[in-house]
């Protein structure tokens, strides 16, 4: 989308007018992230997650490449690299805390950020591709937090790649070739440990390179917002800078206290006493968990326990955990109602709500032992999850009536009395139509 009204760069300096002309950086960051991107007026705080989580990245990125230059991956040596680090490195303590708690908070904003954009709407068209490239975005964080996880060769770190690896051998025909190539042998050892090594130092640069095309493919229909209506005059934005970077470098500041505080004071809350326990293939934990980021998927893989229509259950449990992730990529078609936001759509807003707490559930499932009661309520969880989204969310779209909407963004922020039309007529591009 185009913005007739926002403003162009013009270099007034005769070297930016030099570096311009050659290499016009200057412009592209002007029309990105300055007074040459206008923002709808009414984004709120929910909104500034997406550049708390490029910062959570850029801390990840920085924290990490400091920490391999100490690292050791071998199987050997890698335990007591990470206690070299965090004993004899100058500050090295802190760099591994901050790396180590920055991937629970990178998570934590992310999963806000996504669960924003299922309530505002955000996956609607045109931001189809903006969405979906945000869903590769976390399958991505995923699978750099799992081989993370394994590199201080811990207790847990074996155990949980034995376990997760150990779950391709359960696809017919081609699983156990798979498991063997990606840990380097029949069980993981210390190809396993290099590999991973070599994929986690990589993948968030990958990461990265897809955030640049997100940014970029946001930038073409411009910023979703609480109302879910479009942009059409002047008066519906402002310019993203100053207004909108006043407002994230607050939100930053709270992001920076929590993550801060929580690496000087508590830096081993969210981890598992398990792994300062050396690997030991010999010795099974009484409770094998992932990081807590995973244990909603990890809820969804123990949810199948009975073989069906001849497929193993362990199959199954594969096929639902990378399902409930996938399944994300469809959500703009799954619901196809006209309405974004969940503030005009009231049982919509009951059904999302709902699903928050389910996933919490299932969290909370993930990091229970595999027994009665909760393999049953993590079933019934599982199945309420699918489904929203494949029964309860195409069926609300078709029957939900939503409320009116206002004429503009800034009517709805300016003024709530100037008149409202039909949401539908309000989503299509129809005419404004007087209150009555």
């Amino acid at each position: 989308m185009s913005f007739p009204w926002a403003e162009h760069y013009e270099p007034k300096h005769p070297l930016m007018k030099w570096i311009d002309s050659r290499l016009p950086l200057p412009r592209l960051v002007f029309n990105s992230v300055g007074a040459g991107y206008p923002v709808p007026r009414n984004i709120n705080i929910w909104y500034n997650f997406g550049v708390l989580a490029g910062v959570a990245l850029m801390i990840q990125i920085v924290t990490g490449i400091v920490l391999a230059m100490h690292y050791s991956a071998h199987i050997d040596t890698a335990f007591e690299s990470i206690e070299h680090i965090m004993r004899d490195v100058n500050q090295g303590w802190l760099i591994r805390y901050l790396h180590m708690n920055g991937a629970s908070f990178f998570f934590i904003v992310v999963y806000i950020h996504i669960f924003r954009g299922l309530y505002y709407g955000s996956y609607k068209a045109p931001r189809e591709v903006v969405w979906m490239l945000g869903v590769v975005i976390l399958l991505l964080m995923m699978a750099t937090a799992f081989m993370g996880y394994v590199l201080p060769w811990g207790q847990m770190s074996f155990w949980g790649a034995q376990v997760i690896t150990s779950l391709f051998s359960a696809i017919p025909l081609v699983g156990e070739p798979i498991r063997t190539w990606l840990v380097g042998g029949f069980a993981p050892d210390n190809a396993t440990i290099t590999r991973f090594f070599s994929l986690h130092y990589v993948l968030p640069f990958v990461i990265l390179g897809v955030v640049v095309l997100k940014v970029w493919a946001l930038h073409i229909p411009g910023s979703n917002n609480p109302t879910g209506i479009d942009v059409k005059s002047p008066q519906d934005t402002l310019p993203f800078h100053p207004y909108f970077t006043s407002k994230d470098f607050f939100t930053l500041c709270l992001y920076l206290m929590a993550f801060v505080a929580v690496s000087f004071f508590i830096p081993n809350a969210l981890g598992h006493p398990d792994n300062y326990i050396p690997a030991n293939p010999l010795s099974t934990p009484a409770h094998i968990v992932p990081e807590w980021y995973l244990l909603p998927f990890y809820a969804i893989l123990r949810a199948f326990t009975v073989d069906l229509f001849f497929i193993d259950a362990k199959l199954w449990g594969v096929i639902a955990m990378f399902a409930s992730i996938l399944l994300l990529l469809f959500l703009p078609w799954l619901d196809s109602s006209k309405v974004r936001s969940a503030n005009y759509r009231p049982l919509f807003r009951i059904f999302f709500w709902l699903l928050l707490v389910d996933v919490l559930i299932l969290g909370y499932i993930g990091a229970m032992p595999a027994e009665e009661p909760y393999v049953r309520i993590g079933q019934l969880a599982t199945m309420y999850y699918f489904a929203h989204f494949l029964i309860i969310l195409p069926i609300v779209s078709a029957i939900e009536k939503p409320l009116p909407l206002p004429n503009s963004i800034a009517e709805a922020v300016l003024g709530k009395g100037a008149g409202t039309r039909d949401a539908t007529a309000a989503i299509g591009g129809a005419q404004p139509q007087p209150a009555e």
